[in-house]
């Protein structure tokens, strides 16, 4: 699986801005990848401006999205803000596929300190979705400070306590844990610590991709986007402060050898 971790500089409140940029940064990539990840509301940056710019969930991120799905043959995966026909507006990750199919998840921690939470309706509900063979976990931003909402569960194919033979430990809901965030620069290193953390704990590989460059608020933000193993050890790290794009290659087979050969995933509480 490769993945293509795009640290972008996002124009504030211009999507066709938006769209221009990553369709030139992405026709500089030579090599096939599988997903392609952005950050937190690639289209418009985050703040208070997003239900200004909430868009209808077929408006013209998705037409994007989709464009770039089927141009790579990959998956795309970002979020954007959606109006829903209620009038509330939810900070929606979107997973998008070649043929134009998509999957979604609403941010279920909506930012307080910032004043997200007042202006962006809160999602409830957990997903994991399949590509080429993966189980994917999605999360946006401050979803990655609540450890029991990315839980990896066991999916366990008999009803035991006890301690069980290596052919039937049972298997993780999850191979990926993916993260589009808008991480404010001063708090970088939380962000890299939680996604080793995330990664470690539920014995999966996780994906982190942030901004960089400076919003419409003022604020700073240094990227640090990174993939990292199921140790917790990088395989991907982009340049802090830089836009660029690099790839990260996880191998399905390294990670099913660790889960068998350190199965804590029996341990969990």
């Amino acid at each position: 699986m490769t993945i293509a971790l795009y640290q972008q500089n996002i124009v504030w409140n211009d999507r066709e801005a938006n769209y221009d940029r990553i369709r030139e940064r992405l026709s500089g990539v030579t090599e096939k990848v599988d997903i392609i990840i952005l950050p937190e509301t690639f289209s418009c940056g985050f703040g208070d401006n997003m239900p200004v710019m909430a868009e209808p969930q077929d408006g013209p991120s998705l037409s994007f999205a989709a464009e770039m799905a089927a141009r790579y043959d990959a998956l795309f995966v970002a979020t954007w803000p959606v109006r829903e026909d209620d009038g509330r507006v939810f900070n929606r990750l979107h997973w998008v596929f070649p043929d134009g199919t998509f999957g979604t998840y609403d941010k279920a921690h909506t930012f307080r300190v910032s004043g997200e939470a007042d202006i962006i309706a809160s999602g409830n509900k957990r997903e994991i979705f399949e590509w080429r063979g993966w189980h994917i976990k999605p999360a946006v931003c401050y979803d990655l400070r609540f450890p029991k909402w990315l839980r990896n569960e066991p999916i366990y194919s008999v009803e035991s306590t006890q301690a069980i033979e290596y052919s039937t430990i049972p298997a993780l809901s999850y191979d990926i844990l993916m993260v589009c965030a808008n991480w404010p620069g001063t708090r970088a290193e939380a962000w890299k610590t939680l996604l080793k953390a995330r990664a470690i704990e539920n014995l999966s590989y996780v994906v982190g991709v942030n901004r960089v460059g400076t919003d419409g608020a003022d604020i700073a933000y240094s990227g640090d986007s990174l993939g990292s193993d199921f140790k917790g050890l990088p395989i991907a790290e982009c340049i802090p402060g830089e836009e660029q794009i690099v790839l990260a290659k996880l191998s399905a087979s390294a990670l099913d050898t660790f889960r068998h050969h350190w199965p804590f995933h029996l341990d969990f509480d």
